[in-house]
């Protein structure tokens, strides 16, 4: 069934999916959990300046963060299984944006192949992905797959070649700046979701093609992306 459902789709887009702050309302969770991280080691700073990295793997985001405070370099994998600690506190409540599960659903209703790509790590994800219906054999790609996460494209080229479709003709949907700009080096197309925080502005001009509320505003207008709808 899944073979037939892809020979009629074959000129179809796949969209390849960022999964916090895109499919789950989990951005501020990950800065909460980031902040108490850091402030266990005694680096303290506005929680701001925290949010504008998420979507970043963790090692750049902490990177960056100490490169710009002068601060002396830090165990980043200590401070990583901090961040997860505290992640999985803050995310047991964890809701869907909306019209994300109505919007898997439709493309996998009409066959559109989709994958997951997230900079999390696999045990993080599979946790969170129990609040999503996901059908069998839809590719899930986390940061454990790649040597190097958001923003390289590395996530997305490897989501690309699991669904079967070169990354130039991949729709790679996400709500920050990394993903988008991920999508541009390998000439993927970028769709911006706001409910990460990142403003329309910042997203266009970091690549992106269409910029949506959520799902439910992407899904409402999805023939701008040369799909049909229902």
């Amino acid at each position: 069934m899944t073979s037939s459902i892809r020979r009629s789709n074959l000129g179809d887009p796949a969209i390849l999916f960022d999964l916090d702050g895109t499919l789950l309302d989990t951005v501020y969770q990950h800065v909460t959990a980031w902040s108490a991280a850091l402030k266990s080691e005694g680096i303290i700073l506005p929680n701001w300046k925290i949010h504008r990295r998420i979507g970043m793997s963790g090692k750049a985001l902490v990177q960056q963060l100490l490169r710009e405070l002068g601060t002396a370099r830090r165990d980043i994998g200590s401070l990583e299984k901090k961040h997860d600690t505290q992640f999985v506190k803050a995310s047991r409540n964890v809701e869907l944006l909306p019209g994300a599960r109505e919007l898997l659903a439709f493309l996998t209703r009409r066959g559109i192949r989709w994958a997951i790509a997230t900079t999390g790590n696999k045990k993080q994800t599979m946790r969170l992905l129990k609040n999503l219906d996901i059908p069998p054999g839809v590719p899930l790609i986390t940061g454990d797959d790649v040597a190097r996460a958001k923003p390289s494209p590395d996530i997305f080229v490897l989501a690309a070649e699991r669904v079967g479709v070169p990354i130039s003709d991949c729709i790679v949907t996400g709500d920050s700046v990394w993903d988008i700009l991920a999508a541009g080096r390998k000439s993927a197309l970028g769709v911006g979701i706001l409910s990460g925080g990142y403003s329309q502005e910042e997203l266009e001009r970091a690549g992106a093609f269409r910029v949506y509320a959520d799902p439910a505003d992407m899904l409402m207008h999805i023939e701008d992306l040369g799909i049909s709808g229902d």
